[in-house]
């Protein structure tokens, strides 16, 4: 058997009846993290061998790279770390070739030792007999160590000293117990760990972080422990226990779970953040800390990339830990913890919607429905940035970058595309970005484009996640596209101020959308109608400000506004509206939801992105189904597009009003926020059934970070199925721009396979 770039070689020889039981077995008992594409053999001559060997790797060979996610420590190796007996008892590093770090350590490929940050450390004579054994657990796992022979934990205050004599983990444990922050190193970067049940501790987290209102996730130290907390369906669970070990979303249980968990970890939300060990050296803080459940959240200050580096974490985190547990294992790849949430279907225990994909997940690729037939980068979007590499079926996703207009993310973003493309040997012949000429990843695409002479192609932004809910499903057929999100630039035609209702020539964004397309191309459908942005993107961040564009738009005065909102302000946004000064019209669904949160009453300034909208979902999670608000659909005055008529316009105005209505009579906030839901689903099945009238297409894609919100996706699929519409929706990349890459990566595909096409005519 022998290690190639991307794929094994093996020899076997038997009779035939035996060779054919092993080819059955190969696929059917293969390892936990193995993930098998293709099988292909042909017969040699027998050699007479009698012995298994492992050849050394063919790094020379012309093949498709894979390089695996970091997995969570396997239940062998569990026993063995709790086992008095076993030589790696305790030992914080254990791992065999089922387990333990793969992306974050490794530095080239293929995946050998002496190519991860493992290599600096040479194995001691029980490890190498390990490591050469084909019969163990451990036979080639390249991260394998003791205490021998393997890094080494840290403990240091504050200031950078010592913190004394002692086992790490066990002072480290004492010194959350009584109150203090702590940072640890985990696989991927830094931990900010505190008591969750403490709430003075979780205040001063949230103080020391400026992190004010966003949740924060738990660790807990099983599933019984999370069931004591939350409730957990078999679906749920099964992705707490999957060794990607992901953060849940899960709904809180009421009673007396509610006194184990300050309520300061996840203010107002009915739901918590929960993972479960995935290190040994979790599992042994755990342990130490009994049954408390500890805050688990990123290390970084607010939405900086997390720390990964020693000397940079002690440097950044210093004002915010009292106390670090580090190691001198090195993390050459920062990889955040992924974040996914469970949503109902019509029928079975749920599907997985993945809100962040990243440690776990990520490099796996995703099966591309189509050829890509040269190397292509993605970059995505400026938000929740991730990049993708295509090279014929197979598009490789990055794990999570963050936001790039922070500098640090930005500058983390262009070293991990080198990295990726390094580790895949891939050096891309077109690079793939968005719209948008202010985002990061456009102006790199720009650079790099023009520095190197490769092709670039531009992708609408709503375009690519129609395109990216497609290719996860492995589709390839005309479709209908939901697309909500928050903005987005609609084509470079759209920029000259040619949407219905649109005045002068500023640019409208895009959010609400109903497109009808595939990979190679698309026209716009239908969409939310247009109203005024005031200030921009200062709108997403103070709701009141779309609350009020809506409701002058609807006719009706600010008075649901006045009481909360200083009558300057109020002045100073009519006016912008008046003028449409800074003010660009959008048909956002995303800037829809922050304003019926806002005239509700239930937020006006929001502390982190989504969060009024986010609010508003779980205030209507608590009440069955409503009748929608009215709303009319309406044909626009513009202009046919080549074929294809004009879009229809969703006229909100009669739902501002029913809601501006209902808030004036002191209807709760939580009646509003559903019977809002309600429509929301009532809108998407209208449209798609006139688009449907239209067109005579029945396959209808949701997209967008609007349909992060389960609640809306759930009633969307049942009103949608029930009107007999094939529906997908994402379960392997994010319905948010963290799976844009995906959509550019198919979309870039098919326009390389035209192009390619006619050049050979």
């Amino acid at each position: 058997m022998r290690n190639q770039v991307g794929s094994v070689q093996i020899e076997v020889e038997g009779p035939a009846a035996a060779l054919d039981q092993f080819l059955g077995e190969l696929q059917s008992e293969a390892p936990t993290l193995s993930r098998i594409e293709d099988v292909s053999w042909l017969p040699i001559p027998s050699l007479g061998e009698r012995k298994f060997q492992i050849k050394s790797s063919d790094g020379a060979a012309a093949a498709q790279v894979f390089v695996s996610p970091d997995a969570a420590t396997c239940p062998d190796c569990l026993a063995e770390l709790f086992d008095p007996s076993d030589r790696r008892y305790r030992h914080p590093f254990i791992n065999c070739t089922n387990c333990g770090p793969r992306l974050t350590v490794i530095q080239g490929a293929p995946y050998d030792r002496e190519r991860t940050t493992m290599g600096r450390f040479a194995m001691c004579a029980a490890c190498r007999a390990e490591y050469e054994d084909p019969a163990g657990r451990r036979f080639h796992a390249q991260p394998i160590a003791c205490r021998d022979c393997g890094p080494r934990l840290e403990l240091l205050r504050s200031d950078g000293q010592p913190a004394g004599p002692g086992d790490p983990i066990v002072q480290f444990a004492a010194a959350i117990l009584r109150g203090q922050i702590g940072a640890l190193k985990g696989v991927g970067g830094f931990h900010l760990v505190c008591n969750a049940a403490d709430q003075r501790a979780v205040g001063e987290l949230r103080r020391r972080k400026h992190r004010d209102e966003k949740p924060f996730a738990i660790m807990v130290r099983d599933v019984v422990a999370a069931a004591a907390l939350c409730e957990i369906g078999p679906a749920e669970r099964s992705l707490l226990e999957s060794w990607r070990r992901p953060i849940v979303l899960l709904r809180k249980r009421g009673g007396d779970a509610v006194a184990l968990v300050s309520e300061a970890v996840a203010p107002g939300n009915p739901s918590l953040g929960v993972v479960l060990p995935y290190t040994p050296l979790h599992h042994l803080l755990l342990a130490a800390v009994g049954e408390i459940p500890l805050v688990m959240t990123s290390g970084n200050r607010s939405d900086e990339p997390i720390a990964y580096l020693n000397a940079d974490a002690r440097e950044r985190l210093a004002g915010i830990a009292d106390i670090f547990l580090l190691h001198d294992r090195d993390i050459h790849v920062r990889c955040d913890d992924s974040v996914t949430r469970i949503v109902p279907q019509q029928a079975g225990a749920g599907q997985e919607l993945p809100l962040r994909r990243s440690r776990g997940y990520a490099p796996q690729p995703i099966r591309l429905p189509l050829d890509c037939p040269r190397p292509v980068l993605a970059v995505g979007g400026q938000f929740k940035g991730t990049f993708a590499l295509g090279r014929e079926r197979q598009a490789f996703i990055s794990h999570h970058m963050g936001d790039l207009d922070h500098l640090d993310a930005y500058r983390a973003f262009e070293r991990d595309i080198r990295l990726y493309e390094e580790l895949f040997e891939m050096r891309p012949a077109a690079i793939v970005h968005d719209l948008h000429p202010d985002y990061m990843s456009t102006q790199y695409a720009l650079r790099r484009a023009t520095d190197e002479g490769i092709r670039r192609l531009a992708v609408q932004h709503h375009h690519a996640h129609l395109a990216s809910c497609m290719a996860e499903h492995g589709l390839d057929e005309p479709m209908i596209g939901v697309t909500f999100d928050g903005t987005g630039f609609g084509p470079e035609e759209q920029m000259a101020g040619q949407t219905a209702g649109q005045s002068g020539g500023e640019p409208t964004i895009w959010g609400g959308e109903f497109l009808v397309g595939d990979y190679r191309g698309f026209h716009r459908a239908a969409h939310l109608r247009p109203v005024g942005m005031p200030g921009g993107d200062k709108a997403a961040r103070e709701p009141w400000r779309m609350a009020a564009s809506h409701l002058i738009d609807a006719g009706g005065d600010l008075s649901a506004l006045a009481a909360r909102i200083p009558a300057a302000e109020l002045r100073a946004v009519r006016s912008m509206l008046a003028r449409r000064f800074r003010t660009p019209l959008t048909s956002s669904a995303g800037r829809l939801f922050d304003a019926v949160a806002s005239i509700a009453g239930v937020r006006d300034r929001a502390s982190y992105e989504g969060q009024a909208a986010m609010q508003l979902e779980w205030l209507a999670s608590e009440l069955p189904a409503e009748s929608s608000y009215h709303f009319d659909i309406e044909a626009t005055a513009a202009s046919a597009t080549g074929n294809q008529p004009p879009p229809m316009v969703i006229d909100t105005r009669p739902l501002i009003r029913a809601v501006a209505d209902d808030a004036a009579r002191g209807v709760a906030a939580n009646r509003i926020a559903r019977q809002f839901h309600s429509t929301m689903a009532e809108v998407i099945g209208a449209v798609c059934e006139r688009i449907r009238g239209r067109a005579g297409l029945s396959a209808v894609a949701l997209s967008g970070g609007v349909f992060m919100n389960a609640l809306l996706t759930a009633e969307a699929e049942r009103r949608l199925s029930a009107a007999r519409f094939r529906v997908y929706r994402h379960r392997l990349v994010p319905p948010n721009d963290g799976g844009l890459c995906l959509g550019q990566i198919a979309i870039a595909a098919a326009a390389l396979a035209v192009a390619d096409g006619k050049s050979e005519e």
